[in-house]
């Protein structure tokens, strides 16, 4: 699954099967892992049976995960987190790497919390998890050293895509791609609305943009073009596309979307100082 590390016979749980959580078990399983391979700890029983059932992946308590699992990956809402390191901490020891992404909650917070010497390894990642496009971003905590940063990557990369990062600057990627395919799916909801206004079917509408917003994502990856001579090979001099940048630019999108994203930022700041 890496080519710079060899997690064969590594055993993972997730830590909360939230929405989160199910989609890294079910990309590690795509990936090739054996449902043997992996555990989950999941706080309702009813859910905890649905997934067994589904996946194959045995359900266990927390401190069950700690002593049977060599990785630890913390899929729990950051107001959660209390309460589950209160639950962990009597079990791990530093063999366990723990990978958290929990947005906004550092990885001095977990290593306060657990076994002197545990690795901990910070991730911001985004929803297209669930369609294995996800893009992560990863931090080493004091203890995490570049084995544990490749395992972390092989974890990963079957979801979608993976980059190092300095932890102080988690909160900007936060506010970049975390939230990002919300401004995403912002602004498809606007174009389809418009396309509405224009006369079009809502159902028209939606296939032109989505398409079109699927092909100009490829074309960004995989044109190596940067986006300015992307968007000016479509705008002609006096043309139609011309036309609606001015009214883009006379309406202030770009300086929006700026103030938006320190928004996003600060905000991720203030629930990073919120949990000591």
């Amino acid at each position: 699954m890496s080519t710079t590390s060899d997690t064969s016979g590594e055993r993972v749980a997730i830590l909360g099967a939230g929405k989160m959580g199910e989609a890294l078990m079910s990309g590690l399983l795509r990936a090739g892992r054996e449902p043997a391979d992996l555990l989950f700890t999941e706080r309702h029983d009813e859910r905890t049976k649905l997934l067994e059932e589904r996946y194959g992946v045995q359900g266990v308590g927390t401190a069950a995960a700690a002593e049977l699992a060599d990785t630890l990956l913390v899929a729990v809402k950051p107001q959660e987190m209390t309460a589950l390191l209160d639950d962990l901490a009597p079990a791990v020891t530093p063999r366990n790497l723990v990978i958290t992404i929990a947005a906004g909650i550092p990885t001095a917070f977990l290593e306060k919390r657990l076994a002197e010497g545990t690795p901990v390894v910070r991730v911001m990642s985004n929803t297209p998890v669930f369609v294995d496009q996800a893009m992560s971003a990863i931090s080493a905590g004091a203890h995490a050293t570049e084995e544990h940063l490749a395992r972390t990557e092989a974890l990963l990369r079957p979801v979608g895509k993976v980059i190092r990062v300095p932890e102080t600057q988690l909160d900007a990627v936060t506010a970049l791609s975390g939230s990002g395919p919300a401004y995403f799916f912002f602004l498809v909801e606007a174009m389809i609305d418009a396309g509405i206004l224009l006369g079009l079917p809502r159902a028209v509408a939606a296939e032109l943009i989505v398409q079109t917003a699927v092909g100009s994502a490829i074309m960004l990856r995989e044109s190596g073009e940067h986006p300015v001579q992307l968007r000016e090979a479509v705008t002609s001099p006096g043309g139609t596309t011309i036309a609606a940048i001015r009214e883009l630019e006379n309406h202030g999108v770009r300086a929006a979307l700026l103030s938006a994203l320190e928004a996003a930022r600060d905000r991720s700041r203030e629930l990073a100082a919120g949990q000591d």
